[in-house]
C-alpha cells in the first residue's frame, strides 16, 4: 500500500509538471498587442446616434469605442475639442470621421501622435487654407445648398439645417424611411462659420488614410471625394454603390469593415 501511494503521489507530481510546461509562456514570447481604440467623430446635420450600428459592429470585434459629440460651431474649434479628447486615450488610436468630422479629424489628429490611422467616410480631406463649403462645390453634383434652411443667431452666426421634408432625398435616400424621419427631426444643426473655415495643417500628410465614397452622395459629390482620396494617397479607397451620404447609417458593416482594415494594417 506505501508503494502504491508512492507511486501515486509521483504520478501526480509528473502531470503538474507536464501542465505547468504546456501552460508557461515561451521565454521571449509577446502577448497579442491590444486593439486600438477607435474614435468616431460625426458630420454636420447628424449627431453622435448616426455611428450606432458601426459601434455595434467594432464592440463585438473586440474594439473600444468613443464617439462625442461633435460641437459644429467653428472648425478650430471643434477640433480642438477633439484633439483634447484624444490627449485622454491610452494607446494608439484608429480615428474615423464622416462628413465634415473627417475635416475635424485630420485637424484634430494634428499632434497627437496616437492617432495612426484616418478614416474618411463621405467625408472631407481638405488642404491647408481649404473649407468644407468650397470643396463641395469643386465639382459639380452637390444639391445640399437648395435644402437648407437658417436659423439667424444671437452674436451674428447663422445655423444651418436641412430641411425636414427634404432631408431623406438628399440626406439618406437608402435608409427606412421612418429612420431617416426620425433622423431628420433630431438632426443637429452646423454653423454656416464651420462649413467655411479654413483648414489648418492636415494629418492626412504624415497619418495613413483610407476612404469610403457613397457614388449616390448629394451632398458631397463622389468625384470631389475621389479627388481628396488621389490627393491624400489613400490607402484604400471603397465605394460603396448608390450609397447615401448617411452611408454609415446605411452600409454600418462596410464601414466598420474599412475601419478595422485601418487597424490592422497601421497597429500591428
Amino acid at each position: 500500500m506505501t508503494v502504491k501511494r508512492h507511486a501515486l503521489t509521483a504520478l501526480l507530481g509528473a502531470a503538474i509538471a507536464a501542465t505547468a510546461v504546456v501552460s508557461a509562456t515561451p521565454a521571449g514570447a509577446e502577448s497579442a498587442p491590444a486593439k486600438p481604440t477607435v474614435v468616431l467623430v460625426h458630420g454636420a446635420f447628424a449627431d453622435a446616434s448616426s455611428w450606432n450600428g458601426v459601434v455595434q459592429r467594432l464592440r463585438r470585434d473586440g474594439y473600444e469605442v468613443i464617439a462625442p459629440a461633435n460641437p459644429l460651431r467653428r472648425l478650430a474649434d471643434d477640433a480642438a475639442y477633439i484633439s483634447a479628447l484624444l490627449k485622454t486615450v491610452k494607446g494608439p488610436v484608429v480615428l474615423a470621421g464622416h462628413s465634415y468630422g473627417a475635416q475635424v479629424a485630420t485637424n484634430a489628429a494634428r499632434g497627437n501622435a496616437n492617432v495612426k490611422a484616418l478614416v474618411s467616410v463621405a467625408g472631407f480631406l481638405p488642404d491647408e487654407g481649404e473649407s468644407a463649403a468650397a470643396l463641395s462645390g469643386k465639382f459639380p453634383g452637390s444639391t445640399l445648398g437648395e435644402t437648407l434652411t437658417q436659423v439667424p443667431l444671437p452674436g451674428g452666426q447663422t445655423d444651418l439645417y436641412v430641411a425636414q421634408e427634404k432631408f431623406r432625398k438628399q440626406f439618406a435616400h437608402d435608409v427606412p424611411a421612418r429612420e431617416a424621419a426620425l433622423m431628420a427631426a433630431t438632426q443637429r444643426p452646423v454653423t454656416e462659420a464651420a462649413l467655411n473655415d479654413p483648414s489648418g495643417a492636415p494629418a492626412w500628410k504624415t497619418v495613413p488614410s483610407y476612404v469610403l465614397i457613397p457614388t449616390g452622395d448629394k451632398n458631397i459629390p463622389p468625384a470631389a471625394q475621389h479627388f481628396m482620396a488621389d490627393r491624400a494617397h489613400a490607402r484604400a479607397t471603397v465605394e460603396v454603390k448608390n450609397a447615401s451620404h448617411a452611408v454609415l447609417v446605411s452600409e454600418p458593416g462596410v464601414v466598420a469593415d474599412l475601419i478595422e482594415r485601418a487597424a490592422r494594417e497601421t497597429t500591428r
